[in-house]
């Protein structure tokens, strides 16, 4: 859509693909700094001071999206474009907006950090939970599997926020309760404790689907006793790509 609108007023365009990547780059970035919070760029000066092969890396293109999403975005966007999608290094820069001495320095790093998280096990144990926050999400879920909604409202914080991804925000008690509301409502989903990339979760199961293998999570981050924030990721399913959910029982 943005490249339609911005099609009349481009003029002649000498890479049109090139173009489009570009639109689609810096939406995608825009997108992860609203939702994810990430840290900018690594500075041009420091970048440039690394060289990088010009060949694209066939091992590279077969790492895990999980792994990707670990890089800086420099780094990520140089190894994707060069080592995924097979753009030469003068068009990932003309992409990304940045010199092309950058995206070679982003690209060796990149592909030096993808190897080492390759050879991390499989099985390397996630981070665990305190007791204090397992015992704080364990009852919020059961207030979900019971239909207590009560109870769940009575452990948010007076300002909690939240964050259904991709459809809406809201901030304070009193709004986050009516989101509550409509899983009260709801018959259709299943509710377990869990975490997500070692972190605090509900997981959401589709009864109609499966019940065992949840459909979206609910990350929640804790202050005291009481819950400071909910993303629910209803609406932005894609996030159960590539990451570590572990149920606890």
């Amino acid at each position: 859509m943005k490249a339609f609108a911005a099609h009349r007023s481009a003029g002649v365009l000498d890479n049109p693909r090139a173009w489009l990547f570009r639109i689609a780059h810096n939406t995608a970035l825009d997108f992860l700094r609203r939702r994810v919070g990430e840290p900018s760029m690594e500075g041009e000066d420091d970048l440039e001071t690394i060289a990088a092969p010009d060949t694209p890396d066939p091992e590279i293109a077969a790492t895990c999206l999980r792994s990707f999403m670990r890089l800086p975005t420099l780094q990520r966007s140089a190894v994707i474009l060069k080592d995924v999608l097979g753009h030469s290094q003068d068009e990932a820069a003309a992409i990304v907006g940045t010199s092309e001495a950058a995206v070679k320095s982003a690209l060796q790093r990149g592909r030096e950090r993808l190897r080492a998280l390759a050879k991390e096990p499989e099985d390397s144990a996630l981070p665990a939970i305190d007791s204090a926050t397992r015992a704080r999400l364990v009852a919020y879920v059961d207030g979900f599997k019971v239909g207590d909604f009560d109870a769940v409202r009575a452990m948010l914080a007076k300002d909690v926020r939240l964050d259904l991804v991709a459809k809406l925000k809201r901030r304070g008690k009193h709004e986050v309760g009516e989101y509550l509301g409509r899983y009260a409502a709801s018959q259709r989903w299943m509710f377990s404790p869990g975490m997500v990339e070692g972190r605090a979760a509900m997981l959401v199961f589709d009864r109609d689907v499966s019940v065992d293998i949840p459909a979206y999570f609910v990350a929640l981050e804790f202050d005291g006793d009481r819950i400071v924030t909910i993303r629910d990721f209803l609406f932005a399913r894609y996030a159960m790509e590539g990451i570590e959910i572990q149920a606890i029982a």
